[in-house]
């Protein structure tokens, strides 16, 4: 079956949006966690919180490219990508030069976009990524017509 490499590219773009959203669930167990600690504690600091959201929206993201069989070096620059949107803003918030909420919103708009960014420089990998691989070794990206070996057999077919 050919697949149309857009929609491949958008497909997975927003199976990456959705395993932030779900991400976004886990932030409650840090405030669950760190509650009892006084209210000038490092943990409250909005620098923190903004590293543990983004920490948080990662962890179904690297798992959903785990089942999807990306290649490792796919889901550490996805990761980078996310906490970039945050990374970017840290002098700033430091230096007083925006509040405690542009620097959580800013950072929620900037990841995405990050991410996308990430996506566009791999677009081969990402328009051509068939999630039906036998072995996570198949999920490189294939050039046309170049046939496709799987571990422990012969030539299975012709992309």
């Amino acid at each position: 079956m050919v697949r149309n490499p857009i929609w491949t590219f958008v497909r997975h773009y927003i199976e990456m949006i959705v395993a932030m959203v779900l991400g976004m669930a886990l932030y409650p167990l840090w405030v669950m966690a760190t509650s009892n600690a006084p209210a000038e504690s490092w943990v409250h600091r909005t620098d923190v919180a903004g590293i543990v959201m983004a920490t948080a929206m990662s962890i179904p993201m690297v798992a959903w490219m785990m089942y999807r069989r990306h290649r490792t070096l796919l889901t550490v620059e996805m990761v980078a990508a996310m906490f970039a949107g945050f990374l970017v803003l840290l002098p700033p918030l430091w230096m007083g030069a925006i509040s405690a909420a542009t620097f959580m919103i800013a950072g929620h708009i900037l990841m995405p976009l990050f991410m996308l960014l990430a996506m566009l420089g791999r677009r081969g990998e990402y328009m051509h990524h068939d999630h039906a691989h036998a072995s996570p070794s198949a999920c490189h990206e294939h050039k046309a017509d170049s046939p496709v070996v799987s571990a422990g057999e012969g030539v299975s077919e012709l992309r």
